[in-house]
């Protein structure tokens, strides 16, 4: 932390803890990884850029099952998040190389570059073309700044409406095993853990906590149906025992929850 205020390094990673607690002047980017679940949260992280009347910029990774949380920020914040643009590999590369240009002009105008003149010159003196010289400095000097390769970059296609209503229409059908609260599968158990789409959970989260918990394979974990307030997972009947066990240990993004037979 007086690393990062005495601007020694340039990027802080936090929690939402841990950000409630920065008292730290001039930062100038916020990017949100995750969307935390209460706005408020939002816009007290996002903050950060805005003390004693400055501006920054704060920037936020959602996929597009996360559109509606997006939405749920713009209307306690009252403004529209405009959505970004990602750019393309031709322009990163672009950059980069703008970047080494300008700190190159910078040197040329500084004319302090007495030693190295004097090893070109015996460089040229052997017979080598200065302007390849230059080329080889300069392929040297980006080798020195360690760029990581550009991977291939495609955004996320947001959710067609129509995709979406035949996509729920199918789910729909093969959703009448969760009418009930028994499993419909051999072997399996329906267990309700008190947390569903109001509190964020998704599937992964379901099975990351009752795997790690309860110490059972993630991949034995039956089907998953996540209402408004509770969710519905079958769970081999094997292991019921174990996760019952364990019911007072279970958290979803920090919220402990319980764990009982539907």
């Amino acid at each position: 932390m007086n690393r990062f205020r005495n601007n020694q390094i340039k990027v802080l990673v936090a929690t939402d803890v841990a950000a409630r607690g920065l008292d730290i002047d001039d930062i100038s980017h916020v990017f949100n990884f995750d969307l935390p679940q209460d706005p408020e949260i939002y816009v007290h992280r996002i903050g950060r850029t805005g003390r004693a009347g400055k501006t920054g910029i704060a920037i936020s990774l959602i996929t597009p099952k996360e559109h509606w949380r997006l939405r749920r920020i713009e209307k306690y914040a009252g403004q529209p998040i405009a959505p970004a643009a990602l750019p393309t590999i031709d322009a990163i590369q672009a950059r980069r190389e703008g970047q080494l240009l300008e700190k190159m002009a910078v040197w040329l105008n500084r004319g302090r570059c007495a030693r190295e003149r004097e090893m070109v010159g015996q460089l040229v003196e052997t017979g080598h073309d200065p302007l390849e010289i230059a080329a080889v400095a300069s392929k040297l000097a980006r080798a020195e700044e360690k760029q990581r390769p550009i991977p291939r970059i495609h955004e996320a296609r947001a959710e067609n409406p129509r995709e979406r209503k035949s996509r729920n229409g199918r789910r729909g059908k093969g959703n009448g095993r969760f009418r009930s609260q028994h499993s419909h599968e051999k072997g399996m158990v329906r267990l309700q853990l008190s947390a569903g789409k109001a509190q964020g959970v998704r599937p992964n989260d379901v099975v990351g906590t009752i795997a790690f918990h309860a110490d059972i394979p993630g991949r034995s974990i039956g089907a998953i149906r996540i209402q408004q307030q509770q969710t519905w997972v079958d769970v081999p009947e094997k292991f019921v025992a174990q996760v019952l066990d364990k019911s007072g240990n279970y958290q979803i993004h920090r919220q402990a929850i319980t764990v009982e037979r539907a």
